[in-house]
């Protein structure tokens, strides 16, 4: 346990020296140079990261059990200016409060930043402590059951130790891990978990950030920076579980669907075990089963290749998109079954080893240079970037906030959303893909700079669990691979060539895009290694500010000079400027709720005249909903550039772009109209 220690002392260490710009280089092959103030890299030494296999989402089933341990938890402060306290004095070992500081009770998930009046903990940089007991029974040791622990997500950097034994450490946020803990609990009784959570950002880390110390009235104090435009929230943000399988497994699951144009749908799918070794291949198999909506079997085989196999599906119903079709989201169940052979032929008696449903939705996805398809279908994009956001909990899990959310997004007639600028809970992607909502499904690249070997493998790293996470999601239509990175600089090219080429490798028969917000398509070093170009543009707010009528031409001319140069669908991804709830003014002047739907009106004129070019996909504002933003003093409260405050009620660019996402349902797709779309005002007759 000592050695233990010292490599955490060590390893934590290196993660103080980077936040600094000190920690050493790994990379012995690395050749730079400097060209006008600017590293080049080469990347050769990179290696691609090792594929993740599990992480299925917890589901129970009549041989898995599912356990939250969400609720209230203990929560202590490390003092910034000592980061390695609790290491060195092994917290772990022991209940938190024998260690005789000040103990929070902290709900979980949560972000711990808000929900206290303390000033200290909602702005804290370094660790936290978080800590819970839990029961595990006896049974499950008398069943040979496995027992797993499985984080939703949690920022950024976690160290969990089990009854004073480490048992796995993870660095992403906004990525779900797990490990197996059988070997570390005491069945029968009570037992502890503690969870060590860094929150500080440097120059390798998804997203990147920098800790600076700085002067202070009480002498110093350690400060995160960071570029990025959101609140820098931390916690444990994702629900907790724990969970049981059987001795022999099924430990993950690969989809891939297609639809025939005489509505033949196909399955074709993979299958991960684990124990496997014990298994008699030759008496085993798997049984599989789709059932449709009403618990009806729609599908059925039974395959004793126990790894991989094709299941076809007469009469699918195909998965569409909201308002593309009158039955959106439809979402069908697929069961399999693990099953080891007994008896005989007249008296078998099978035993089944493991069960694990999922849902899917099946679809086709293709794209060319003019255009994205779904079912063969043209898709044209209206939605928003948005944000897990919120008051109290932060970013923390909240399935009222998400309904409420996804009824909102209905309401206004959006099809599909950026998940900016990370991934979002994997609840949210279950939402979308029962209400029919498409997903650009965004890693936590932002603002990405100093493009250095250390921070591709992280970048790639990242991008490979986002990916594996939500491969299986009908509604997820393109991987987006950064939001707004500094690709002006010449290091960019390679570095962007890289990432996209391992990227596109492993990217499950969905296009690549990222967000550009340099001033010319000429001067973006990563847009040539994409499949759909994405850009940012603020016409009227940040460029040329209260002239809205400087919007139509210059945004009609940006998009077709992306195309011109890159001969790829285009989508502008942002859009919009801050409104303050409640101010009016006549005429329109900038910040008031006239000035956002003027605006708003002006680009959708622009949004036409480049549609009918056709290979212009997609609109999306800025934003869904208000979110905070760290103290400046150009953010009054945060980001109001949402349609929707923060509590979730409409602005009067609300209800303007209601009329407009329907109506271009109803133009595109023969949808109907809303009967509240428009109000009366006389019988024009």
């Amino acid at each position: 346990m000592q050695r233990s220690t010292c490599f955490l002392i060590t390893f934590l260490s290196c993660c103080i020296l980077a936040a600094v710009g000190s920690c050493p280089k790994e990379f012995a092959n690395l050749e730079e140079s400097t060209i006008a103030h600017e590293n080049i890299y080469t990347y050769s030494s990179v290696k691609p990261p090792n594929p993740t296999v599990g992480l299925l989402y917890p589901r129970e089933s009549n041989t898995r059990e599912v356990r939250s341990l969400d609720g209230i938890w203990n929560l202590l402060r490390s003092n910034a200016s000592d980061p390695l306290q609790g290491i060195r004095e092994k917290w772990y070992k022991e209940n938190l409060r024998a260690t005789n500081h000040e103990i929070t009770l902290m709900p979980v998930p949560a972000s711990y930043n808000d929900v206290t009046v303390d000033q200290r903990l909602r702005d804290h940089v370094g660790t936290v402590w978080y800590e819970r007991h839990f029961f595990v029974p006896s049974r499950w040791r008398k069943e040979r059951m496995r027992v797993w622990l499985r984080f939703g997500s949690i920022h950024y950097e976690a160290i969990v130790w089990i009854n004073g034994q480490t048992t796995m450490r993870h660095s992403f946020g906004h990525l779900p891990f797990e490990v197996e803990i059988s070997s570390y609990v005491n069945y029968g009784s009570e037992n502890r978990i503690t969870i060590m959570v860094d929150n500080r950002l440097n120059n390798h880390t998804i997203p990147q950030g920098q800790v600076v110390k700085q002067v202070n009235d009480d002498g110093f104090a350690y400060i995160q920076t960071y570029t990025f435009d959101f609140f820098n929230y931390a916690g444990i943000h994702r629900s907790v579980h724990l969970y049981t399988t059987p001795p022999t497994y099924i430990s993950d699951v690969e989809l891939k669907t297609q639809v025939s144009r005489n509505l033949i749908g196909r399955i074709d799918y993979r299958l991960w075990l684990g124990n496997a070794e014990v298994l008699d291949v030759k008496s085993t198999h798997v049984l599989v089963k789709l059932l449709d909506k009403s618990g009806n079997v729609a599908a059925h085989q039974i395959n004793r290749d126990i790894r991989n196999g094709t299941l076809l599906v007469p009469n699918v119903k195909p998965w569409w998109p909201y308002l593309m079709n009158p039955d959106p989201g439809y979402m069908y169940t697929l069961e399999f079954q693990l099953i080891a052979e007994g008896g005989t032929e007249a008296e078998p008696n099978n035993e089944l080893l493991d069960a694990y449903r999922l849902p899917v939705g099946i679809r086709n996805l293709s794209w060319n240079k003019d255009g994205l398809f779904l079912n063969n279908k043209p898709l044209y994009l209206r939605g928003f970037g948005r944000h897990e956001d919120s008051d109290i909990r932060g970013k923390g899990l909240d399935n009222a906030l998400l309904t409420r959310d996804f009824s909102l997004l209905r309401w206004v007639g959006a099809n599909a959303y950026r998940t900016s600028h990370y991934p979002y809970s994997e609840e949210s992607m279950q939402f979308a893909d029962q209400h029919g909502i498409m997903i650009i499904d965004e890693c936590a690249s932002v603002n990405t700079d100093l493009f250095e070997p250390e921070l591709l493998v992280n970048h790639m790293s990242y991008l490979e669990q986002l990916i594996h996470r939500d491969r299986n999601h009908a509604s997820v239509i393109a991987w987006s691979i950064a939001n707004e990175p500094r690709t002006k600089k010449k290091a960019a090219e390679a570095y962007f060539g890289a990432l996209a080429n391992y990227t596109r490798g492993i990217a499950q028969g969905r296009p690549l895009t990222a967000a550009s917000n340099v001033d010319k398509p000429s001067e973006c070093m990563m847009s040539q290694f994409l499949d759909i170009i994405g850009f940012n543009r603020y016409n009227a707010w940040y460029h040329n500010a209260g002239r809205t009528d400087m919007i139509v031409q210059p945004m009609y001319d940006e998009a077709k000079n992306w195309r011109d140069r890159y001969q790829k669908p285009v989508i502008l991804f942002e859009y919009g400027g801050d409104t303050i709830e409640g101010y009016h003014t006549l005429p329109a002047f900038i910040w008031s709720e006239e000035y956002q739907t003027t605006l708003f009106s002006k680009h959708f004129k622009a949004f036409d005249r480049l549609r009918e070019l056709k290979w212009f996909i997609g609109e999306f504002v800025w934003n869904f909903a208000d979110f905070k933003t760290e103290q400046a003093f150009t953010r009054v409260g945060g980001n109001k550039k949402g349609v929707f405050t923060r509590n979730r009620q409409p602005k009067d660019a609300a209800h303007l772009l209601r009329k407009r996402y329907h109506a271009l349902a109803w133009k595109l797709d023969n949808a109907s109209l809303p009967a509240d779309l428009f109000d009366y005002i006389i019988d024009w007759n």
